[in-house]
């Protein structure tokens, strides 16, 4: 089967004042993947993600989607959603579905809910929901207008061992329903598992890139931890093998960009 990519960005660049974090990079995001971005913290992830999403315009270089109205077509699940105080998961999903021109019946926000495990919870207030459950409310509103390309980041951070299983079924799901997706993880065993593909960013730039086994094959090791530092190190990041291994968070504020990428 012939896969058209969905996005292409080439010779990004991007700086903050006298600091440049996006050196360079040209990314693909192809039609029917699942798509790993790893890399650790300062390394210029995050940067790229909203360069690809829109949420943040390159010095140099461009982007070209698929579409004429990516923003309609894209998905995208932060790590912190603002949910709206005082609403259950269904009157949140209501609202957001409302920014998509979207008027949407309860029996066809259940639908939403349910496909995300949320059926039993659509009543309950989404501030008192577990976090799992609102990682997965998160998800089910970015997914509320049937986008082609969802972006999850950072999915499965800070959630207990059974709160990951759930959410890694409800991506493998969706990827099996054709949904192109792209993520972000320091978890290695759940990049492993959900990836098809990988794209290790370091210093500002597209490190590598590849299938796991070929990552195993290129950069050699005994496990896909072993092989994702061996390939660090060929970039002289010994400084970062420590940190890829533990989860972080985002220093970025997100709230804003989101209701910003939703408007556009």
């Amino acid at each position: 089967m012939t896969h058209q990519p969905l996005i292409q960005a080439e010779g990004l660049k991007k700086a903050y004042g006298p600091r440049t974090v996006i050196h360079h990079v040209d990314l693909t995001i192809q039609e029917g993947e699942v798509l790993a971005i790893i890399g650790p913290n300062g390394a210029g992830k995050s940067t790229t993600l909203d360069l690809l999403l829109g949420l943040r315009k390159p010095d140099a270089g461009h982007v070209r989607y698929w579409t004429a109205t990516p923003s309609q077509h894209i998905g995208l699940q932060l790590q912190s959603t603002p949910f709206f105080p005082g609403f259950t998961a269904l009157e949140n999903l209501r609202m957001f579905a409302a920014f998509y021109g979207m008027k949407l019946k309860d029996p066809e926000l259940m639908q939403h809910l349910a496909r995300c495990g949320l059926a039993d919870t659509a009543r309950t207030d989404a501030l008192r929901l577990s976090g799992g459950q609102q990682k997965r409310l998160a998800i089910a509103i970015a997914l509320v207008h049937n986008p082609k390309l969802l972006f999850l980041d950072e999915p499965t951070a800070a959630l207990d061992p059974r709160a990951r299983r759930d959410i890694r079924e409800l991506i493998q799901a969706l990827a099996a329903d054709g949904t192109s997706i792209v993520f972000t993880s320091h978890d290695m065993e759940e990049v492993h598992k959900l990836a098809q593909r990988i794209v290790l960013i370091g210093d500002g730039q597209v490190q590598a890139s590849g299938t796991p086994e070929q990552l195993l094959d290129q950069y050699g090791g005994d496990s896909w931890r072993t092989c994702i530092f061996s390939s660090l190190k060929s970039i002289n990041s010994i400084n970062i093998l420590y940190k890829i291994s533990r989860r972080y968070v985002y220093v970025d504020h997100y709230d804003n960009d989101a209701a910003k990428f939703i408007a556009r």
